[in-house]
């Protein structure tokens, strides 16, 4: 049984930590996320770059249900610290590869950190937040990780641009390192943790996967098709449209959507989940028909705001509805299968639109317009399938 607060005061110390730990967090990964695509050209990779974001993914999903399971018996801080450490390693190895296969190796390693990390911390949440607030919490939540994913690409393009690129890897470990060491002492959710066993990695069907959070799993993966578009070809249209930090068009959409995740937290918990969803879906697809119709850099950094605007709404929304669906006692699992959607999704998106775009500038409108087509499909999954199924 989880150990759900029952106190009145639902932002304590302990909510302050996690949204801490999530900013250095997810600051670290994405800090090197902008100058990956021309460090791999360095190395005589060029034509691997749909692998950046895909390899990366790959991992953080195959190991969803691992850390799933795992949050649920050994308890949510340990899942959380196993990620951030990943993060802390792989920073000081990136400098030391320098070979195509050794990086891309680096980076199939690396996806551990995502798939464990956040499953654990949208656990621990969904444990100190009661139904009413739910929406709202991971608002907050998704907040915190959003100003690490502004603030990441933007000093790390920063560093870059100062420093030999070795000082970018390092900063990157150095601010994972924080994230775990805030974590380190928090109090467990779980009332009674199991000590770990090597036998708790033998999955059974029922483990992969919650059936309960399919609806949520399927828009998860049809809209982060468009994000994983957007991480794996943006750097070389920004370079394309002669923006030197390439971390910028991250900044603006990252801080775009700062505050609409808290307010499209509350909606949710007043309007109800789908209803956001309907919005945020739509000014998606519209969003990923504007970048790829955009000729300037000013055009590129608006089209980033609609597009923050459209994610920010999207995720928090996403993340309550899973916890809405779960079982308390099977939200590890829950939270990693939708994880597991959103992996396929931005994996999908890398691979698609690294192939699509075949280093051929004339192909980035095709690529961006690709992201449309599955971000309507998630609306239309919405009204025709969701909206339908509520109903009978």
């Amino acid at each position: 049984m989880m150990a759900v607060a029952k106190k009145k005061r639902v932002y304590g110390l302990q909510f302050g930590l996690l949204c801490l730990s999530s900013f250095l967090f997810f600051s670290s990964f994405n800090m090197i996320i902008p100058e990956l695509p021309g460090y791999l050209s360095s190395l005589g990779g060029e034509d691997y770059k749909g692998l950046i974001i895909a390899l990366f993914t790959v991992t953080a999903g195959l190991s969803r249900p691992f850390s799933g399971k795992l949050a649920d018996r050994i308890g949510r801080v340990p899942v959380m610290v196993i990620g951030s450490v990943v993060c802390v390693v792989c920073g000081f190895l990136y400098p030391l590869v320098g070979t195509v296969a050794a990086f891309l190796l680096l980076r199939f390693v690396h996806g551990f950190s995502t798939g464990f990390t956040p499953t654990g911390k949208s656990a621990y949440v969904a444990d100190l937040v009661p139904l009413e607030r739910r929406g709202e919490a991971m608002g907050l939540m998704g907040l915190s990780g959003s100003l690490g994913m502004a603030a990441g690409p933007a000093l790390g393009g920063l560093l870059a641009s100062i420093f030999p690129v070795e000082v970018m890897f390092y900063t990157s470990s150095a601010a994972a390192f924080l994230s775990v060491a805030v974590i380190w002492h928090m109090k467990e959710t779980v009332e009674e943790p199991e000590k770990f066993r090597w036998s708790m990695l033998r999955l059974s069907r029922q483990e992969v996967l919650e059936p309960r959070v399919l609806a949520p799993s399927v828009v998860m993966l049809l809209t982060y098709f468009s994000f994983g578009t957007v991480l794996t070809i943006i750097p070389d249209f920004s370079e394309h449209l002669g923006i030197e930090n390439k971390g910028l068009f991250f900044t603006s959409f990252t801080l775009s959507s700062l505050a609409i995740r808290f307010l499209a937290g509350r909606a949710s918990d007043k309007y109800g989940r789908v209803t956001v969803l309907y919005l945020s879906t739509a000014l998606l697809t519209a969003a990923m028909l504007v970048i790829g119709s955009v000729e300037t850099v000013r055009g590129l950094l608006l089209a980033g705001v609609l597009f923050g605007v459209a994610t920010g709404m999207n995720s928090p929304t996403i993340y309550a509805w899973t916890i809405d669906l779960s079982l308390p006692e099977h939200r590890g699992r829950a939270m990693a299968t939708m994880y597991i959607a959103l992996e396929i999704g931005i994996g999908l998106g890398a691979l698609g639109s690294g192939w699509l775009y075949g280093n051929q500038s004339s192909n980035f409108t095709l690529v961006f317009w690709s992201g449309a087509v599955l971000s309507m499909l998630a609306f239309l999954y919405l009204v025709l399938v969701v909206r339908r199924s509520a109903s009978a």
